[in-house]
C-alpha cells in the first residue's frame, strides 16, 4: 500500500478533512455571511502567524490566534442587533475596530516574543541556585567522610576541597552527629 503524503515528516491532511473544512465553510457562507466577514477579515494576523512560523509546534499562531480571538469577538457579538453584510462592513469599516482587532493581536506577538527571554532567564537562577547548593552538600559530605570520598578519575571538577577540615577545629574530635 502507497504511504500518504507527508509535509516536514507530518501526515498531510486527507481529502475528508478538506472536504469537512470546505462544507463548514459553505454552510457559514449561507446562513452568515456577515459574521464569516468579521471573523475571516478580523482573523488575518492569525492566517499571517501561521505562515510566518516556521517551527513545528506553531506556538507563535496560539499566542496570537488566541489574542487575536479576543480582539474580534466583540466585534462579532455586535452583530446579534443587526445581522446584515451592511452592517458588518460598517463595523469593519470603522478604523477603531481595525484598530483594536490588530492590537490585540500585535499583543499576542508581544508575548510570544517576550515571555522565552523570562522563562529562560528564571531556569537559569534557579539552576544556579540549586548547584550552589549541591556544592555545598558536597562540602559537607568530603569534610564528614573525608577526602577518600573523592574519585581520582576527574569527576570532582569544581570540587572546592580547599575549606579547612573540621576536625582541627574541634581539637582533634571528629565531625560526627551525636
Amino acid at each position: 500500500m502507497v504511504s500518504p503524503f507527508t509535509l516536514n515528516g507530518k501526515k498531510a491532511p486527507s481529502l475528508i478533512t478538506w472536504m469537512w473544512g470546505a462544507g463548514l465553510i459553505t454552510i457559514w457562507v449561507l446562513f452568515s455571511p456577515s459574521s464569516l466577514l468579521i471573523f475571516a477579515l478580523g482573523m488575518l494576523p492569525s492566517l499571517v502567524a501561521f505562515f510566518i512560523d516556521r517551527t513545528d509546534h506553531k506556538y507563535a499562531v496560539y499566542c496570537v490566534s488566541g489574542l487575536n480571538f479576543c480582539g474580534t469577538l466583540p466585534f462579532l457579538l455586535k452583530l446579534t442587533a443587526d445581522h446584515s453584510l451592511s452592517a458588518a462592513m460598517e463595523i469593519m469599516g470603522d478604523v477603531f475596530t481595525i484598530a483594536i482587532i490588530f492590537a490585540a493581536a500585535g499583543f499576542g506577538w508581544m508575548l510570544f516574543l517576550s515571555i522565552p527571554p523570562v522563562i529562560t532567564a528564571f531556569l537559569t537562577v534557579i539552576t544556579e541556585t540549586r548547584v550552589k547548593s549541591l556544592k555545598t552538600i558536597q562540602q559537607r559530605i568530603v569534610h564528614e567522610w573525608g577526602g577518600s570520598v573523592i574519585e581520582e578519575n576527574g569527576s570532582n571538577k569544581g570540587m572546592h576541597t580547599d575549606v579547612e577540615d573540621p576536625t582541627e577545629a574541634n581539637e582533634g574530635t571528629p565531625a560526627v552527629p551525636e
